[in-house]
């Protein structure tokens, strides 16, 4: 065949954004792999629940138990823990009580992670870089977590300051377009516009735009538009003098060449 396709890598993992906002997540150890896992769910905004008695918590644990952001049971692991569970994450020193309940696990169909036993795992947890809504994760396939600490650490350097305020505008920018273009019919039009969007502005600009910048920015989207930067800083204060900005082109308000 003449056409070239992507050449099939096995070994892989599929990288995904699990969602389990509210969903039931339960942690069977209390250390600092624990710890790890713990607040990794709690940025996922899930019920987590802690099963490890309390003389196995450290002080993180023990902190996230205090301030309630999880649910405390205070003994070892018992089979009817997983009533209920969406995920069961493993981190205790005992490799024979971790297949045991990576076996009941697999009767169940929950999916699980046994920290440091990559056969015994349904996922794995990278190094992840996080920025606001931003979020880099590098995995390795559980084959070298230092290493892939290491690469993230890297890709995070070459990132620009602050680029996580830049996500967060533009997602507000996307919800405010919505509400201007909410028909299905719009849908393409606002895709591309967001497009332009993104590749006028610079990062550093991107993270300067105010909520008024992004009222006054919508002006433009009839037309089709995106004005430049200093445009945008010009009509701050509700200062619209359209001959000292030059831009006006008796259709939509304002036009200006992206």
């Amino acid at each position: 065949m003449a056409r070239k396709f992507p050449q099939v890598q096995p070994g892989g993992s599929l990288i995904l954004a699990w969602q389990i906002k509210g969903k039931k997540v339960l942690v069977v150890g209390g250390g600092e792999v624990a710890a790890g896992r713990i607040l990794h769910c709690l940025n996922a905004d899930a019920d987590v629940h802690v099963v490890c008695p309390s003389s196995g918590l450290n002080d993180e644990v023990t902190y996230r138990v205090a301030e309630k952001q999880v649910t405390h049971i205070d003994r070892l692991f018992e089979p009817s823990d997983l009533e209920g569970a969406d995920m069961v994450l493993v981190a205790i020193d005992d490799p024979a009580a971790s297949t045991a309940i990576w076996k009941l696990c697999k009767e169940k169909k929950i999916p699980a992670n046994i920290a440091d036993v990559p056969p015994e795992c349904d996922f794995y947890f990278g190094s992840i870089h996080r920025d606001g809504p931003l979020q880099i994760m590098v995995s390795t396939n559980g084959k070298g977590p230092r290493l892939a600490a290491l690469i993230r650490r890297f890709i995070a350097k070459q990132l620009p300051p602050n680029a996580g305020n830049a996500i967060e505008v533009i997602g507000n920018l996307r919800v405010k377009l919505r509400k201007v273009a909410p028909n299905t019919e719009d849908g393409p039009k606002r895709m591309a516009w967001m497009s332009k969007v993104s590749e006028t502005y610079k990062w550093e600009e991107m993270c300067d735009l105010t909520e008024e910048d992004m009222d006054n920015l919508l002006l433009f989207y009839p037309a089709n538009k995106v004005p430049s930067v200093d445009i945008l800083r010009a009509l701050r204060g509700g200062d619209n003098d359209i001959k000292k900005l030059d831009v006006f082109d008796g259709a939509f308000g304002f036009s200006v060449g992206a």
